[in-house]
């Protein structure tokens, strides 16, 4: 026999969003604030993705930075992509990281950089 959950304590969506808590997508919380350094989002290991609050809620520039985070959090879920405070490892090769630079073929490039092959998504 299949019962349904109680729904009566469940509250309402009013908004964009379930249980007007902010999600990227059902499960996936979305935090918006001030990130440094010109940084539009982040995704985090602990399924979350923080974004930047100068990025208007529901423009089309934030549903492709959105997309663009789910894949890394997706890569992370599988094993594709781990991280730490002092390294980034992508199909079992770690790329030592500080200062917000990684390592990548004899340079200290920037994190977010497009030539890293975690960010051909």
């Amino acid at each position: 026999m299949f019962k349904l959950p109680n729904q009566k304590n469940k509250k309402v969506s009013t908004g964009r969003f379930f249980n007007s808590k902010e999600e990227a997508a059902p499960g996936t919380p979305l935090h918006r604030k001030k990130l440094d350094g010109g940084v539009q989002a982040e995704a985090n290991d602990d399924g979350t993705i923080f974004i930047d609050e100068s990025v208007e809620a529901g423009s089309a520039e934030e549903r492709q930075i959105l997309m663009h985070e789910m894949k890394h959090l997706t890569d992370m879920k599988i094993g594709k992509m781990k991280y730490t405070d002092d390294s980034l490892t992508w199909n079992g090769t770690e790329y030592p990281r500080a200062e917000g630079k990684i390592l990548f073929e004899g340079e200290w490039v920037d994190e977010g950089g497009k030539e890293f092959p975690w960010e051909q998504h």
